[in-house]
């Protein structure tokens, strides 16, 4: 049965479609089967693996509004072993039209039920908000990866964020289980970048990544050519960086 893993964090840019995509791609050349579901109006995942956003008919709203299967919105892209569900801007209206839907944040479990033993991984790429989209995400996840960006700010709203997981264990998934917080942008040059990781390490220990996710101009690069950094450079920092994610989560979960 796969794993559901959702990359989580209200806050924007702190790398979490970066992680979605690349993550799901390092599995991927280790020869697992994954299915990457672009949960964010913004679809960035979705073009960032050479998908044309406006040339999406069916993706996460229609799996969310339960009018096609998850197989049927199912694309391939150039990522080996890697399935796409891709999101398109009309994704917006879908917290608008899920507010009255009896059971409204179970919307995405039961729509991966018919899928979730054909994948040993389903990655998404969850929207920067804590709404009902991420809500979905993580009514239907396993596990929760969170990106934390090595700035001033990083453990700022993270608080909130494992606040809203707790509710969620409590009231919609008992199950959730917290994968591990993932320190991207990392800037060994910086004394504040060493600051944040020491930060982040001290307080939460065991439930922090061994892999750092270093800053790397080949992963700002990669998007703008629709690949991932597995295919856009596979011997940079960057590439280096998300197979040892990857070989982390499977030795963690093969246990």
């Amino acid at each position: 049965m796969g794993k559901i893993i959702a990359i989580a964090n209200q806050k924007g840019g702190v790398g979490k479609t970066t992680t979605s995509v690349n993550l799901a791609a390092s599995l991927g050349v280790l020869e697992k089967k994954v299915l990457l579901i672009d949960a964010d109006p913004q679809a960035n995942a979705t073009s960032g693996l050479g998908i044309d956003v406006e040339s999406v008919e069916i993706g996460t709203y229609q799996i969310l509004e339960h009018s096609h299967t998850p197989k049927e919105s199912t694309i391939k892209c150039s990522a080996p072993n890697v399935d796409v569900i891709p999101a398109h801007i009309d994704l917006v209206a879908i917290e608008i039209e899920l507010v009255d839907k009896e059971n409204r944040e179970y919307m995405l479990k039961k729509a991966l039920e018919s899928v979730k033993d054909e994948y040993d991984y389903i990655i998404i790429d969850c929207a920067p908000s804590l709404g009902l989209l991420t809500l979905n995400a993580l009514t239907a996840a396993d596990s929760v990866v969170i990106p934390i960006q090595c700035e001033y700010f990083a453990l700022e709203g993270l608080g909130k964020l494992l606040n809203t997981i707790k509710s969620i264990q409590k009231i919609h998934n008992p199950d959730l289980d917290i994968e591990g917080l993932l320190l991207t942008m990392y800037d060994s040059r910086l004394r504040l970048s060493n600051q944040v990781v020491e930060e982040v390490q001290k307080h939460f220990n065991d439930m922090v990544f061994d892999t750092v996710i270093q800053r790397n101009v080949k992963l700002s690069e990669a998007p703008s050519f629709g690949e991932s950094i597995i295919n856009y450079d596979a011997t940079s920092k960057g590439a280096v960086n998300y197979i040892n994610l990857a070989q982390e989560i499977i030795k963690k979960n093969s246990k």
